[in-house]
């Protein structure tokens, strides 16, 4: 089918919900005449910008929101254009998207689905949003992409991690450019078979949701073919602020490495209960004990501070990098905000800007044309090298880092250091892969 079948696609897909006498929410039926929910028929298009404003991962929706921000100011032609100068694709002008001028509106999840969810149906029935992104917590991108799904408009998932997002829950109507649990422990596990050999014991401590339960299972498949043995996994809220009571069984565990699958302010309490209780000073089984944190982001080094001095992680990308993308981003960002930015707001920078280009690309807002443009698109310049948003469950495929907190910091934002950048090939995995194994990717939903 060409990107010019699309509205056909649309009205096919319509008359197959009505030909099964479902019910359907009002706004995504005859009370509209567009062919798709929230047409833009005026000068202006709406975007959603749903981020955890309060909670556990506030640090990461703050800088999300500096980032779209950012992003819409590009897309509009203000500022110096940004990554829009690097991007392969040559289809954004600064003229807004497709001749109109992008507006937003922002929601808070609160690290929350049941908020989430509620905030971006009122983005999408009371503000006319066409595309919903952002969140911080795969459970809240999880929610949200299958509500997205339901309301017939594109979710540009933020900051998720989960190999679920694009795995047993991946929808249609949903794209993720960030990576994922399985690339973290791919990318990962040769680092630590070469720092700390074949014979260790790990504890695990994991955020008990979807990211957690995901990144446990890759870290633990990772280092168990490496020779690794588990020793236990210990689930922990994600709402605990104090970590004690977990830590301190590690210590007659017979472990000598501590797994830490947490994240955001989750992640600084828990590296810093293990610290205070001299877990990094003890030596077991005739080892070092090391801890290890899957997930690292600028954020959560600033806020550990000199605790994470030597301790490896990975992340989807870092300031630091040197290529074209990165440092006009860099540039961008630290002119306007007057410090680097974080993975976090590079990733919702990148999906603002890959789905208004992928708009233009298909000449039209219709979720399906946009999908269509985004299946199998193969871009660089955003700064991960070349990139594929894989058809088969859109997913970007890109290098992954592996990064170390920093033993001689220059500054407060100078805290980790890339140690290894991990091909694509290295952490690309089959789409029916079982550790995503489980959902339907379906049609996309054009909604009204």
């Amino acid at each position: 089918m060409s990107k010019s079948d699309f509205s056909r696609r649309g009205v096919l897909k319509t008359g197959a919900l009505a030909g099964t006498g479902l019910a359907l929410p009002t706004i995504f039926t005859a009370s509209s005449a567009a062919a798709f929910t929230n047409d833009p028929t005026g000068s202006s298009v709406t975007l959603g910008f749903n981020v955890p404003q309060t909670g556990p991962y506030a640090d990461e929706g703050a800088d999300e929101l500096r980032a779209y921000r950012l992003a819409v100011e590009h897309l509009n032609g203000g500022g110096d254009g940004g990554m829009m100068n690097t991007f392969s694709s040559k289809e954004l002008q600064g003229n807004g998207i497709l001749g109109k001028e992008v507006k937003f509106v922002t929601g808070d999840t609160q690290t929350k689905s049941d908020a989430a969810r509620a905030s971006a149906k009122s983005m999408i029935e009371k503000d006319g949003a066409v595309m919903i992104t952002g969140g911080s917590s795969s459970g809240v991108a999880i929610a949200v992409q299958g509500l997205c799904q339901e309301a017939g408009v594109i979710f540009m998932a933020g900051l998720t991690h989960s190999n679920d997002t694009t795995g047993k829950d991946k929808k249609a109507n949903g794209f993720r450019h960030f990576f994922n649990g399985y690339m973290s422990a791919a990318a990962l596990a040769p680092v630590l078979k070469n720092l700390y050999g074949t014979d260790r014991n790990a504890y695990h401590l994991t955020a008990d949701y979807t990211w957690g339960w995901t990144q446990e299972e890759s870290i633990a498949a990772a280092t168990e073919a490496l020779g690794w043995n588990t020793v236990e996994k210990v689930r922990t809220p994600l709402a605990a602020t104090d970590f004690s009571s977990y830590i301190a069984p590690v210590l007659n565990s017979g472990a000598d490495v501590l797994v830490l699958n947490h994240y955001g302010g989750n992640m600084v309490n828990s590296l810093t209960n293990a610290v205070q209780f001299g877990l990094r000073e003890k030596v077991v089984n005739g080892k070092n004990f090391e801890i290890v944190v899957p997930l690292y982001s600028r954020l959560m080094a600033k806020g550990a501070g000199a605790n994470v001095k030597g301790i490896h992680g990975s992340t989807n990308w870092h300031w630091s990098l040197q290529d074209e993308g990165s440092q006009a981003f860099v540039r961008s960002f630290g002119t306007k905000y007057g410090f680097p930015p974080s993975q976090a707001a590079h990733t919702v920078y990148c999906q603002t800007m890959l789905y208004a280009d992928a708009v233009s690309r298909a000449g039209s807002f219709n979720p399906c044309a946009v999908v269509e443009a985004l299946e199998g698109f193969e871009f660089d310049g955003l700064g991960n090298g070349k990139t594929l948003y894989r058809a088969e469950d859109h997913q970007c495929f890109k290098d992954v880092l592996v990064v170390r907190g920093k033993e001689n910091p220059t500054s407060e934002f100078d805290l980790l250091e890339v140690v290894e950048v991990t091909p694509a090939a290295q952490v690309t995995y089959p789409a029916d892969h079982p550790m995503f194994a489980g959902g339907a990717l379906g049609s996309c939903n054009p909604g009204a």
